[in-house]
């Protein structure tokens, strides 16, 4: 399952600009506009890190951490706001928040942001990688694009792992067996190019150059 992370912003244009770079960097996102919807939500326990403006009509973000604390204690929460004072900063602090991000700010500063949290309250990130514009995670053995998730087989996510792993080696069809398959595979060393061929289907973009006579290299 891909984290979740809520965003409860009353301004729609920000909320969906926020919503489409997390979901992009592999998140699922809840957006709220209001202080009440996110309050009729607020119970679901699968919520990872929440994201709050301050000013939410006649409540605040700082009504709304109250809420969210009380429910569970630990999880962390970004405030984001228009207003600079430091007194803000410093409530946000006493109500446990974990950043503060002034706007306006760029989406991706917040990506960062959240990717950094999430690494240091739940170490995730440490297992993903890039390559070729797909995120790959390791730990949960999924494959994203684009926010939306590559359904692969255990050999092609394992067969993909080996050229993410030694981007820039050659390695000939034998080695790919014994590697992915194993060195007690009996069958037909064509089982590497049809299930490469079928990786490659599914991440077009994946630059995996074809060695005529030895075998493949990815970059």
């Amino acid at each position: 399952m891909k984290p979740v992370i809520g965003i409860v912003e009353d301004e729609k244009q920000l909320n969906d600009l926020v919503k489409s770079y997390l979901e992009a960097d592999g998140y699922e996102v809840r957006s709220y506009l209001t202080y009440e919807s996110a309050m009729a939500d607020i119970e679901r326990d699968d919520v990872s890190l929440w994201i709050l403006d301050i000013m939410l009509g006649e409540k605040s973000g700082f009504d709304l951490i109250d809420q969210i604390k009380l429910r569970n204690s630990s999880v962390p929460v970004i405030f984001m706001s228009a207003r600079v004072h430091e007194l803000d900063r410093l409530v946000g602090l006493e109500k446990g928040s974990d950043d503060y991000i002034a706007k306006p700010f760029l989406p991706k500063e917040m990506v960062i942001r959240v990717n950094n949290l999430m690494k240091r309250v739940y170490n995730l990130g440490q297992n993903k990688m890039e390559v070729d514009g797909y995120v790959i995670d390791e730990i949960q053995r999924k494959v994203y694009t684009n926010g939306d998730e590559i359904e692969l087989t255990t050999k092609e996510f394992e067969l993909l792992m080996m050229f993410a792993r030694k981007q820039g080696v050659a390695f000939d069809r034998e080695y790919i067996l014994n590697e992915v398959w194993g060195n007690d595979y009996f069958g037909s060393d064509r089982v590497v190019d049809d299930t490469l061929r079928r990786l490659r289907k599914k991440m077009p973009e994946l630059n995996i150059h074809t060695i005529y006579g030895y075998g493949y290299r990815l970059g």
